[in-house]
């Protein structure tokens, strides 16, 4: 169910359709990888949203709008990435598995998927910087370094994952779905928003 190989493929086929504003719907074989295509679309809009923060003269109001889609779509980001570890605890189950005597590790395949596509996004834009051709001088080479310590990061983190997955089929490691549980999107447990509400009252 679980082929790293096939998560970065379809993360890097993605990242060129969307950038692109192509049709990507016939990318994702199966109610697996589209879970993993619209946890990577999470990451995506997060990845943009979070540039328009940084461009010069941005106004306090727009700093604040993308503060709040920031928020939302960290928030959706993490749902997704909790979708696909009860996905694969679901398959599991069915299979008695994962065996809970065995060794716990420390992060869940949905976590490692939500890493992978950080990755491939910073692969992405890395590669485009060592294509520019008004860079100034030493860019590109700076970009080509920096592109081949990604490229080993990813493909470290793959063979992990692929590791985590037979040792779990095979029974000798076992994972666990890691809640988040955000606080600041809940008005009830961020104090800077029920300290308003009750101040508003009064």
């Amino acid at each position: 169910m679980v082929s790293a190989s096939a998560i970065v493929k379809l993360h890097d086929q993605l990242a060129i359709a969307w950038h692109a504003e192509s049709e990507s719907s016939e990318l994702a074989q199966g109610e697996w990888l589209t879970a993993v295509a619209h946890q990577h679309r999470a990451n995506f809009e997060l990845w943009h949203i979070e540039d328009e923060a940084r461009a010069p003269g941005a106004t306090d109001a727009e700093l604040a709008d993308v503060k709040r889609r920031v928020d939302r779509t960290n928030q959706r980001r993490n749902d997704l990435a909790e979708i696909l570890d009860r996905m694969l605890l679901t398959w599991l189950e069915a299979c008695g598995l994962p065996n809970p005597q065995t060794t716990l590790n420390s992060e869940s395949p949905g976590l490692i998927v939500d890493r992978l596509s950080i990755l491939a996004l910073r692969i992405y834009h890395t590669r485009e910087e060592t294509e520019r051709r008004n860079a100034p001088e030493g860019h590109r080479e700076r970009n080509s370094e920096r592109l081949s310590i990604l490229e080993e990061q990813r493909a470290d983190l793959a063979g992990c994952l692929d590791a985590l997955w037979t040792e779990t089929l095979a029974g000798t490691r076992r994972f666990k779905l890691y809640r988040q549980l955000k606080m600041y999107n809940d008005p009830s447990l961020n104090p800077a928003v029920y300290r308003r509400l009750v101040k508003d009252k009064v």
